[in-house]
């Protein structure tokens, strides 16, 4: 706690505190979410199984309005980034070793969740465990990681779109809430393959406007919050309610259409009253968290965000295993009396759970942050002298980028049943992730050439 302190009081003076509040604040609601709605019981044959309670609890959908944060990633990474690539820039580097540290990161602590998934479910599988099941569990354990692949490709393009923003501004965004419309009219009338480009669009608009609100293109005033948030705030509705958008904005089996996979005008509606609210709130915010206490609250949050978001579903299945296996897993029918008071207790022991996994894993994300690669001795010095000059360095960088997001992709993806994953993951998707971040690693231990 002392060293916290001490983090939070080096804080600079003209850092936006509230970035890093919206950060620990998106990342605590996607947790408390995906906990609320998971519910285990078992299948006909006594194994444990889990599913959706908004399966069963439709009423309970729009709920979802509270709990998808997901835009506010975007946005808060939009600023982050524009901060950091100012930063690179004044210092005379360039995109491709702000991409290549900007890596580490996002794929160190990534790495240890997949390795170590893939270690227990070999295991799993020469104990005898049924193939099947293996998988399943992995690939619950993975949901997370799609957000991932989906920020990765964001990431990569963030040095061309924020050209495109100090070029362009604001019609940056708009233009791409017209490539989001053209998608979602492509899957009203059946012709789906039009939103494809949603899942990149979507979240590209929101990390467009963190550019802005960086670069004072998005002024942090009432005047501009109170009409966003009417705006999405009116939107919304009559594109759930009246119009032909499912009001729960997670994914379901029995909707027409999806609205986060890809990113739908109604979940870009609810981003935008988000992004309201968030202006309406800046200046009172930003001021109580020059208070010490909060602030280092949110800079311990922050310094193990990545970590909290990528084992909290490990944790539900480590919980709901030891509880089975117990005798101990109560399992009530879905919106009784009794299934929302287990709710309680159930929340309260997962938070018990992930911090123990937050403990064992966050220095990991810690050590990415602060840690440098060193050169490998077995590099030889022709390929380290190539690996060092820009035009090979950026390619393989993009190279790296692109394999690894599109393995994370690819196990997003496949199928959550099946007998043929001995990792528990697809062997093609697992590969080109490993290539991919063993790629970047290598670059950030090989020095680029200086300028000139």
């Amino acid at each position: 706690m002392r060293r916290l302190r001490e983090l939070a009081g080096r804080t600079p003076a003209r850092r936006e505190r509230y970035v890093d509040l919206l950060r620990a604040v998106a990342i605590t609601m996607v947790v408390l979410g995906h906990w609320l709605i998971a519910v285990l019981d078992h299948d006909p044959a006594g194994r444990l199984r889990g599913h959706n309670a908004l399966e069963e609890l439709v009423w309970a959908r729009p709920g979802t309005w509270l709990f998808q944060v997901l835009p506010l990633f975007f946005l808060v990474g939009g600023y982050a980034n524009a901060a950091s690539l100012d930063s690179y820039r004044a210092r005379g580097a360039g995109a491709g070793e702000w991409l290549r540290d900007r890596s580490g990161r996002l794929i160190r602590p990534t790495t240890a969740l997949l390795v170590l998934l893939a270690g227990v479910a070999l295991l799993a599988r020469l104990l005898g465990a049924e193939p099947t099941q293996v998988r399943t569990v992995v690939w619950y354990a993975t949901i997370p990681l799609w957000f991932l692949s989906a920020y990765l490709c964001v990431v990569l393009l963030a040095p061309v779109t924020y050209a495109l923003h100090r070029r362009f501004g604001l019609a940056v965004p708009v233009v791409l809430l017209g490539l989001v419309t053209l998608g979602d009219l492509g899957r009203l009338l059946a012709q789906g393959w039009l939103s494809y480009g949603n899942y990149l669009f979507g979240w590209l608009a929101m990390h467009q406007v963190g550019f802005a609100w960086r670069t004072g293109a998005l002024p942090m005033r009432p005047r501009v919050g109170m009409p966003l948030l009417v705006v999405g705030l009116v939107a919304l509705p009559l594109l759930t309610l009246v119009g032909p958008y499912p009001t729960s904005m997670i994914n379901q089996p029995d909707q027409r259409i999806q609205n986060m996979s890809p990113p739908s005008l109604a979940l870009l509606a609810l981003a935008t009253a988000q992004l309201g609210l968030i202006v309406l709130l800046h200046g009172p915010v930003e001021r109580w968290l020059h208070r010490p206490r909060p602030w280092t609250v949110v800079v311990g949050l922050n310094t193990v965000v990545l970590t909290i978001f990528l084992w909290h579903l490990t944790a539900v299945i480590l919980l709901a295993g030891a509880l089975d296996a117990l005798g101990a897993l109560p399992t009530p029918p879905v919106g009784s009396t009794a299934w929302w008071l287990w709710r309680i207790a159930w929340l309260a022991m997962l938070t018990v759970v992930l911090a123990a996994l937050v403990a064992a894993f966050g220095r990991i994300e810690l050590r990415a942050a602060r840690r440098a690669e060193r050169r490998p001795g077995w590099l030889p010095a022709a390929v380290a002298h190539t690996l060092a000059r820009p035009g090979p360095r950026l390619l393989l960088i993009v190279l790296g980028f692109g394999a690894t997001a599109a393995g994370l992709f690819g196990n997003s993806v496949a199928p959550k049943e099946g007998a043929g994953y001995p990792l528990g993951l697809p062997t093609g998707a697992l590969a080109a992730y490993v290539a991919g971040a063993a790629l970047l690693r290598l670059l950030r231990a090989v020095p680029a050439a200086p300028p000139g």
